[in-house]
């Protein structure tokens, strides 16, 4: 890796204007989907999350928490990430988005009104990550719903979204180097692991190394680790093919579960993970590049085929 990684590696962000940047959490996917009635038949009924709404664009809102959502889905002819909604902690950590975008010469757009009203949310800004094409939206408030009431599956939230890039080391600048995220693991040269800082979670975001820019797979975390072995047989019943697990990640301590929704796009269930302090947290481990790094279990090798991402 460059010295820019190397760096963040091993401690804070390596850019001073970025080192108050603090997030809240991941706080939304959006997907585009080919078949918007098939899809939120899936994501509710197989996965478990509950429908919070329904927009002009024909999307539909669905969470697993007690925000209005936690993933959107979008009519689309071509499936795939549409974008990462990430919740700062502030308002005022809101206006430093916008001071770094415009210091890095990004194309910062404003979130139309009329659109942060459907979303049920204060002001909200995108731009184009560079090195994975990835949209990321920032918003420091989102409406908050009625109380999730788990169905099919004890969800906890939304865990963390993973992406693959030719551009690794220069994704994981950005990400450490200025937007103050935290690495946790690393599994070679081939995957890194962070946290949006000061979330506490092992992970909220990974880059993985790909021939193209492409969405990996979208996590949730379960609370009960019966959830793993019911979504087992759940997925096989509804038609979703398994491509990884069930198996227990090193890095995280995770007990995982992947599995294609019906555009192939793929979920990953998981039941516990490594938490992080904000002030003293243990050094970044790089692992070796084994198989033994990713499943402590010993399946078979993941069959997951990143999906690439069209446009933000």
């Amino acid at each position: 890796m460059n010295g820019m990684v190397q760096e963040g590696l091993s401690g804070r962000s390596t850019h001073p204007q970025a080192e108050g940047l603090r997030f809240r959490k991941l706080g939304y996917i959006a997907l585009n989907v080919t078949d918007i009635e098939r899809s939120h038949r899936f994501y509710e009924t197989v996965m478990g999350l509950q429908v919070s709404g329904t927009g002009a664009q024909g999307e539909v809102y669905l969470r697993c928490s007690g925000d209005h959502h936690n993933i959107v889905l979008y009519p689309a002819q071509i499936k795939g990430l549409r974008r990462i909604g990430w919740q700062m902690q502030s308002e005022s950590e809101l206006d430093k988005v916008v001071v770094l975008a415009k210091r890095l010469n990004l194309t910062l757009v404003e979130v139309p009104a009329q659109e942060c009203d459907r979303l049920r949310q204060g002001r909200s800004y995108r731009f184009l990550e560079p090195h994975t094409r990835a949209c990321l939206e920032f918003y420091a408030h989102q409406d908050q719903g009625l109380s999730f009431t788990p169905s099919v599956a004890k969800i906890q939230r939304l865990g963390h979204i993973v992406l693959a890039t030719p551009q690794y080391e220069e994704a994981l600048s950005f990400f450490l180097g200025e937007l103050n995220f935290r690495a946790s693991d690393t599994i070679g040269t081939r995957i890194t692991f962070m946290r949006c800082f000061p979330n506490p979670f092992h992970h909220s975001l990974a880059i993985g190394t790909g021939s193209v820019c492409g969405l990996h797979h979208v996590n949730f975390m379960v609370s009960e680790i019966d959830d793993i072995g019911k979504a087992l047989w759940r997925f096989q019943n509804n038609g979703a093919p398994i491509v990884f697990g069930p198996g227990r990640h090193p890095p995280s301590d995770s007990v995982f579960l992947y599995a294609n929704d019906p555009d192939g796009l793929t979920v990953e269930y998981s039941y516990g993970m490594e938490e992080f302090p904000e002030v003293g947290a243990r050094a970044p481990r790089v692992l070796p590049q084994t198989q033994e790094s990713t499943d402590t279990w010993g399946g078979p090798p993941s069959r997951i085929r990143p999906i690439p991402i069209e446009s933000g």
